[in-house]
């Protein structure tokens, strides 16, 4: 009996230790992030940032780095709000799956059986598109269409009826084009089923059964946070980062926030962001409550198509997530991007472990991903690894290629007179996308455009070309003459291919 009670105790003091050293173990990893962390802050010039970490469905970590604008010395904490921009796109994505579990909709079903007026540029494709296609970037539109068309004060509704004008570049479900406006298309289906708008089927379905109480949507939910920061836009300028507030509606692209709100609109901190990854990382329950069928969870973070494949790697898309399998573990994430905020939402199924990193500033991807790798590390026991310094050097290095590139363009570049700008004024029409105006005034033109009439100066490039800035974004347009010397149409260049022909003079 002696020799029972002396092995129960022995088992009982080695149970003790191993849960000690994994204690230990796991405040040894905390310090080692923290102390990774702010050296990313440091290195990258991010003026403010917020960590959380989720193991085994605890909030372990929680906090903020530097500060709400730079130089102004509000420190960020783990309830600041920030824009978390394309992490928003599985939050479309869980509302289509709980429509699927409550039988409305299946993912095999064409998107005209859902929404009878939808007309993509290609007849055929407009009939067979699916419900599965339009959230895994494999439409065949080409890679970043319609994303700039907001910045022109155009709505959902608008890009809704422009999908007719994009020209696909490839075909329907051959490759990977990552998208931003299909999101409209599954914001409309799941509107026209949940009976109520997205923003409002966002909260009441996911926000409040998740306990997000700090979180919020579009540009509303943007400017009314009271502890919020203020975006940064980032470059590379004669080899040293440079790092600036970005201020105002215009520079922050705000409407663009709004209308692509179902593909990045949401507006959240990393302690609210924690329980969304709780319950990715469960079987679709949240505190014991069910949200989403087990099946239906299981689907959205099943890979669809590849993205990248290398000897030691291999990335698919799911609905709304990457999925990398690498030669030591799986992890599933999403990046977000906006003007001026940078986010990364990971979780490690196989380590129940879970991460959300948020920047207000536009840092790359690299940086984000080396927060990643390291967490992942340490959790593995592989030796540190400096992710970070390594994305550094090759962005600093592609920068001053770039930027030696420009000035060898500039330096080549004549410059032609244009005609007299009164030979450019005048009235302008498209199909679906209205009319513009073009007007003297005080020596200087100007361009009118979109539903909400915004009205910028025009700066002169070379010739017939110019360019105007709207709603965060620089728009090349360009002067088709006449035989009269007036010019007979224009093209508004909007970024991704969504020229859309020319806009005829009245």
């Amino acid at each position: 009996m002696k020799n029972i009670r002396i092995f129960i105790f022995s088992l009982f003091t080695i149970f003790s230790l191993s849960l000690a050293a994994q204690t230990v173990n796991q405040d040894e990893i905390l310090k080692n992030i923290e102390a990774y962390t702010q050296q990313v802050v440091r290195e990258w010039q991010i003026p403010g940032m917020a960590l959380s970490i989720v193991k085994d469905d605890q909030i372990i970590y929680a906090k903020g780095f530097g500060e709400k604008e730079l130089g102004k010395g509000q420190p960020v904490d783990e309830h600041t709000a920030f824009q978390i921009g394309s992490v928003s796109k599985s939050f479309t994505a869980m509302l289509m799956a709980m429509l699927v579990d409550e039988e409305k909709v299946d993912w095999d079903d064409p998107v005209k059986k859902h929404l009878p007026d939808f007309e993509m540029h290609d007849p055929w494709v407009s009939d067979n598109l699916l419900v599965k296609d339009i959230m895994i970037h494999r439409t065949g539109i080409p890679g970043q269409s319609g994303t700039y068309i907001p910045c022109l004060g155009y709505d959902q509704d608008d890009i809704y009826n422009m999908f007719k004008l994009i020209k696909p570049s490839t075909s329907l479900r051959t490759s990977y084009d990552y998208n931003n406006i299909t999101f409209i298309i599954a914001s409309k289906i799941i509107e026209k089923y949940m009976g109520k708008s997205w923003e409002e089927c966002v909260k009441e379905r996911i926000f409040i059964p998740l306990g997000m109480t700090k979180s919020s949507l579009n540009e509303q939910g943007f400017t009314s946070s009271a502890n919020v920061t203020v975006p940064h836009d980032l470059s590379y300028k004669e080899g040293a980062i440079v790092c600036a507030p970005l201020h105002g509606a215009e520079d922050q692209a705000l409407h663009w926030l709004t209308v692509i709100g179902p593909a990045g609109g949401i507006v959240s901190s990393v302690a609210d962001m924690t329980a969304w990854i709780r319950f990715h990382l469960s079987d679709g329950t949240f505190n014991g409550n069910r949200i989403l069928s087990e099946r239906s969870l299981r689907f959205l973070h099943r890979g669809q198509l590849i993205t990248s494949q290398f000897d030691n790697r291999i990335t698919t898309y799911s609905h709304c997530w990457f999925v990398e399998q690498n030669n030591r573990y799986k992890v599933i994430f999403h990046t977000g991007t906006t003007w001026g905020y940078a986010a990364l939402c990971v979780f490690v199924p196989e380590l129940n472990l879970g991460m959300m990193f948020l920047a207000n500033s536009g840092v790359p991807a690299s940086s984000r991903y080396a927060i990643m790798r390291r967490l992942i590390d340490l959790y593995l026991g592989a030796p540190d690894k400096d992710y970070s310094g390594e994305a550094l050097a090759e962005w600093m290095a592609n920068g001053q290629v770039s930027e030696e590139r420009a000035k060898a363009r500039e330096a080549e570049f004549v410059k032609t007179n244009p005609a007299p700008y009164a030979a450019y004024t005048g009235r302008y029409q498209k199909e679906v996308l209205g009319q513009a105006e073009i007007s003297l005034e005080q020596n200087e033109l100007y361009i009118t455009v979109g539903p909400k009439k915004w009205k910028a100066p025009l700066t002169h490039v070379n010739g017939n070309n110019f360019s105007f800035y709207m709603g965060g974004r620089r728009f090349p347009i360009h002067f088709e003459m006449g035989e009269n010397g007036s010019a007979a149409s224009l093209d508004i260049n909007m970024g991704q291919n969504e020229n859309f022909g020319a806009w005829k003079k009245l």
